[in-house]
């Protein structure tokens, strides 16, 4: 049994089971967060909402924040002496998935 859900502008396909990072959702570790966004879900057949399936729901679990590999964004002109680094790291949450309700 899987589910496709949406949350922080993404979709992810989960199962029972699963940890997953998401977008930073500013919650404590060791809550429990229920997302409502299910697209799709596959239990004995393929249920596909429009946009989403209504009564169903993914529990989730957090594990932990954290911060992403950092990623260098490097400008350069050339000619003109411009040169200009910058680094960037994204917050995440770290969520384990504990039932899928459907």
């Amino acid at each position: 049994m899987y589910a496709i859900i949406a949350t922080g502008g993404k979709q992810y396909k989960v199962a029972e089971g699963d940890i997953i990072n998401v977008e930073k959702l500013g919650v404590e570790a060791g809550s429990t967060v229920t997302f409502d966004q299910v697209l799709v879900v596959s239990n004995n057949g393929l249920t596909v909402g429009n946009p989403t399936v209504a009564n169903a729901s993914v529990t989730a679990t957090v594990v932990k924040d954290g911060k992403a590999k950092k990623v260098i964004v490097y400008r350069y002109k050339r000619k003109s002496g411009y040169h200009k680094k910058n680094g960037h790291r994204q917050q995440f949450t770290q969520v384990k998935i504990e039932k899928i309700n459907a």
